[in-house]
Parts: C-alpha cells; sequence; structure tokens
C-alpha cells in the first residue's frame, strides 16, 4: 500500500495534488510519501515483535537527510555501505550504536572514521577486510564489533545483477570457511566476535530462499557455539520484494517474512537485525514527469518524456518495470493505445517502456512512475549535464523540496581550469 492515490480524477501525494508539486517545482521530480515511509518500516518493526530485533534501514535506497530524519525518529537503525553513508547518517542523528557498516572494500580511512564516530558493528566480508579491521581498531586503542558475512550458497531467485548469496557472488566469506574465519577473528585483539551476517540478494518474492539461508545460519550458530564463540546477534539482510507491476502476485508480507524468522531463528535466543530498504523506500517515492513530444514513428508512437536514464536508471540497467501513470486520471473505459515511453538523452538505453498500454495522453501531460522511491533519486546522474531532479517530501497537507534542483551554472562551476588553459 502506498499514499499516492487518485481523488476526483487527480492523483494526490498525501493531501498534496502532484500537479501542484510540480507547478511550483518543476519537472522531472521525485516526490516521497511521509505516511508511506512510516507504515513501512513500522510493519517490519511489528513483524518481529517478541523478539529482541532492530530493523536497520538499508540507507543506499534512498539516502536523503529527510527519509534518514524521518525514519530515525522511528526508532530505525541505519545499514551503510560507505564512508559517505556513515556521515549521511550520522548527520540526521542516528547514533553510532545503531549503525552497521556492510560492503565489500571498507578503507581504513572508513574504518576509523566509524570506530571513531561510533559503530554497531561491522559485517565483515572477508579475511583481509578482517585484518585491516583488527590493525586499525589496535592502532586506535579500542576493540571492533564484527559480525562475519557467510555465503551460503543460496539461489535467490532474483535478478543476477542483484542477487548475493551464490558461491560465484563477490559477497561474504564461503559457508564451509566460516569455522576457519571465526577462528582466526577470535585470535585478534582488536576484534570481538558478536554474530554472524548473510543477505542473499535484493527484491526477492518468494520466502523459501530466505528459508534456506537462515537454516544454514541457525546450524552455523549452534556449531560455532560449540567452538566457543559468542553467537548473540544475527544480521539476516534485506532484500524482500515490492509489487512494481500492479496486478501480478504480491510478494509476501513482512508479517509472514517475520513469522519465518522466528519459525527458523527463534529458538537460538539472538538478537535479531535485518535490512530492508526497497520495501521501506520503494513505493513511497513516485517520479513525476512530462511530456514533450509524441512522435510518430515506423508502427509505433514514442511518448518524449523530460525524464531521462540519469534520473532513473533502473530500466537501463535491469530492465525494471515501473507502472507510469498519468497524473489526470483517465475516464472509466477510455481508449488505451501503446506507446514507446522514452527519454531525450542521447542514448538507445534511454528507454522506460516498449509498447506500454495506455489511455490516449497530449504534450504537456504529465505522467508519474510509480515505485520510484529506491534506487531512483540515489542512482542519478548528470549525465548530458541534466541536472539532478528535485526531490520533495510530502507530509498530509504540506510538501518541502529536499533536494533542490541545481543551475547549470552551479554544475559548470564545479568545474576547475587549470592554469595552462
Amino acid at each position: 500500500m502506498d499514499h499516492f492515490l487518485y481523488r476526483d480524477g487527480a492523483l494526490f501525494a498525501e493531501d498534496v495534488p502532484v500537479s501542484e508539486i510540480v507547478a511550483a517545482v518543476g519537472s522531472p521530480v521525485y516526490i516521497y510519501s511521509t505516511a508511506t515511509l512510516e507504515r513501512h518500516f513500522k510493519l517490519f518493526d511489528e513483524a518481529l515483535a517478541g523478539m529482541d530485533h532492530l530493523v536497520c534501514y538499508a540507507m543506499k535506497a534512498a539516502s536523503n537527510q529527510a527519509i534518514l530524519k524521518t525514519l530515525a525518529a522511528l526508532g530505525a537503525g541505519m545499514d551503510v555501505v560507505s564512508g559517505g553513508e556513515y556521515a549521511r547518517a550520522k548527520a540526521a542523528g542516528v547514533p553510532g550504536d545503531r549503525i552497521v557498516f556492510s560492503g565489500v572494500g571498507k578503507t581504513d580511512e572508513e574504518i576509523r572514521a566509524a570506530l571513531t564516530g561510533g559503530i554497531r558493528q561491522f559485517n565483515v566480508e572477508s579475511e583481509p577486510e578482517m585484518r585491516a579491521i583488527d590493525r586499525v581498531a589496535q592502532t586506535l586503542g579500542v576493540v571492533a564489533p564484527i559480525t562475519v558475512r557467510v555465503n551460503p550458497d543460496v539461489d535467490a531467485k532474483t535478478h543476477e545483477k542483484i542477487a548475493t548469496g551464490k558461491s560465484e557472488n563477490k559477497f561474504g566469506i564461503p559457508i564451509a570457511k566460516a569455522r576457519e574465519v571465526y577462528a582466526e577473528a577470535a585470535s585478534m585483539k582488536g576484534l570481538k566476535v558478536i554474530g554472524i551476517d548473510v543477505h542473499i540478494g535484493s527484491q526477492l518474492t518468494d520466502l523459501e530462499p530466505f528459508r534456506l539461508a537462515y537454516r544454514k545460519v541457525a546450524e552455523l550458530t549452534e556449531t560455532l557455539r560449540a567452538d566457543g564463540h559468542e553467537i548473540s546477534r544475527l544480521d539476516l539482510g534485506g532484500g524482500l520484494g515490492i509489487p512494481y507491476e500492479r496486478g501480478n502476485s504480491a510478494p509476501p508480507l513482512p508479517v509472514e517474512y517475520g513469522s519465518m524468522i522466528k519459525e527458523e531463528l527463534g529458538h537460538l535466543g539472538c538478537e535479531i537485525e535485518i535490512e530492508p530498504g526497497r520495501l521501506i523506500a520503494g513505493n513511497a517515492g513516485i517520479l513525476a514527469s512530462r511530456i514533450i513530444y509524441l512522435k510518430e514513428g515506423e508502427g509505433r508512437e514514442f511518448m518524449i518524456i523530460d525524464a531521462a536514464m540519469n534520473d532513473l536508471i533502473r530500466p537501463a540497467m535491469y530492465s525494471a518495470h515501473h507502472d507510469i501513470v498519468p497524473v489526470q486520471e483517465a475516464e472509466p473505459g477510455a481508449e488505451q493505445q501503446p506507446y514507446d515511453i522514452v527519454g531525450p538523452v542521447c542514448e538507445s538505453g534511454d528507454t522506460f517502456a516498449k509498447g506500454r498500454m495506455m489511455p490516449k495522453l497530449s504534450e504537456g501531460d504529465l505522467v508519474a512512475f510509480r515505485s520510484a522511491g529506491a534506487y531512483g533519486a540515489v542512482m542519478s546522474s548528470e549525465y548530458n549535464t541534466r541536472p539532478l531532479i528535485p526531490e520533495v517530501l510530502v507530509k498530509d497537507d504540506q510538501f518541502a523540496v529536499i533536494r533542490p534542483r541545481p543551475s547549470f551554472d552551479e554544475i559548470i562551476n564545479r568545474d576547475t581550469i587549470p592554469e595552462w588553459l
């Protein structure tokens, strides 16, 4: 469920007409709903009720300060994957003991910043990284809390570019090597082992891969405890999918996911961490765009809009589907026709949909990409010197620009000309 609904034929974001936001801010524009962000976080929090747990928002999905502050106010932790994301979480007021540091390429500088500023744990991805954390921690005279990310070799049955739990993926340590790696960690003076980490991929629409991975984690927990390790925390990652295409079968609900976690891991008495990102932010955002031209092609009609692949790269990168709807609702039974919906960037890949059936529209009309709150603005660029588009947050009948659109002068003036020119 989200809070982008039609009222009297007009698409609203909570209690604000989308057309009113576009009139004030321009297009294209990202629009987020506070009510949807809050609702989706609470669904995960409630799903784990009765267990010691922390829901850490995977902020790579959408990392604007206003979004982070909205979730932090509800008690969310943060899952970060870079020094920049760590700095963003801290700037949003999230205390270090609620920040989990993931990612396969942590640098000494990033490790030092987290140990100095406070960290809940590092999710260690490799033996070299583990040794680096130990070295930096000892230099600082502190002890770093860690979990080790194990790769359970489970097929998440998702897009190959967002699968992370198979043996050929770059993430984590093969689960068969876990005892050896944990033994080495226990010998290091700068580390304190507190648990196990696992994450098998993103946009999963079936609970079975999770179940298979978590059973392997449960077995490993018992084995490591028998070896003398303290395993008090299980970081289960994120990955639960969202319904990008309405009318198709819906992915499992957070409450079903929570019940499965309790079934598979509840007997271990561990604190549970989960790291949802897409399911919290995805349906909490839309991308509004205006039609520039309708162009007759060879046996097709192109809808050329002012949003482009640099604003929303998921379709070009993952062949991802987004429902695209008119901001002014069509009359019931209105005639539909196929459009190839494309942007103005000089790349054939700047295509959002081919043969998409939509009501007949006109130049100047507004359309909205649904489920655009995750991996939209955060993956955008200024390719073709197209300014990053504004982000707007709505709360009830109010809205605020939370990232303005830069001017061309601001973009160009970031360049530095060498003195020999």
